[in-house]
């Protein structure tokens, strides 16, 4: 009696139910279907599957495998480029067409913050030609970060605007705020004090004396109008 063979409605004598490419029999064996054609599993996935970008062999369908970019690789195949290692579904970093698990990466290519010797994977700042961390590049006064912030330095030390005037800054002997020569900032100085260029007036009539001569009364200073009443 002539076996009748069924699948998705379409019936096939026993001796016909094989597959369109190798011709061997599908009676009780795993099998594929695609436009219409019957196939074995091995040549369904010769013809179908993903091939490996490392070993090159066919990815069997059903088994697990790792893409990356339109890449296939088996799940065995898919190593760091440096150790070797399968990297399963842990973090990876391409770089020049070749895989590399994060410690390797880091090891290899990154660089390491000059404060904490810890790799830098992602922004960081460059101060003095070394590289740092943002949340490492601090003021060395108050300890807040500096990456973003207007800042200066002092014998190789990097300091907020406010700890360098609080520091090192000449004070102004008008308004008694900080000299701090950023920005373009000018000054005026005489006899070991110093005046903001907007400071720099005339005690009494608050005149500037920028460019201009001056008498001075104890550590008041005086255009030469006012001064005559001295």
């Amino acid at each position: 009696m002539t076996m009748d063979l069924s699948y998705k409605d379409r019936h096939w004598h026993e001796t016909c139910f094989h597959c369109f490419q190798c011709k061997r029999s599908l009676v009780d064996k795993p099998f594929a279907a695609k436009e219409d054609q019957l196939l074995c599993t091995d040549c369904y996935a010769n013809e179908y599957s993903s091939k490996c970008q490392d070993c090159k062999k066919t990815i069997i369908p059903g088994t697990r495998k790792m893409e990356h970019k339109g890449n296939s690789w088996h799940e065995t195949c898919f190593i760091c480029h440096r150790c070797q290692q399968p990297m399963g579904t842990k973090s990876f970093i391409p770089k020049d067409n070749e895989n590399y698990c994060v410690p390797c990466y880091e090891k290899q290519f990154a660089m390491h913050c000059v404060q904490c010797k810890k790799a830098i994977t992602t922004g960081g700042v460059t101060y003095h030609d070394q590289p740092w961390h943002k949340e490492c590049f601090l003021c060395t006064g108050c300890k807040k970060p500096l990456s973003g912030q207007r800042f200066t330095s002092r014998d190789e030390f990097a300091y907020c605007l406010d700890c360098f005037s609080n520091l090192y800054a000449k004070k102004c002997a008008g308004c008694t705020n900080a000299i701090t020569g950023l920005g373009g900032t000018k000054y005026i100085s005489f006899e070991e004090r110093q005046w903001h260029n907007d400071c720099f007036n005339c005690k009494k009539c608050s005149i500037s004396l920028v460019g201009r001569g001056f008498l001075t009364e104890r550590d008041d200073i005086l255009c030469p109008e006012c001064g005559k009443d001295l």
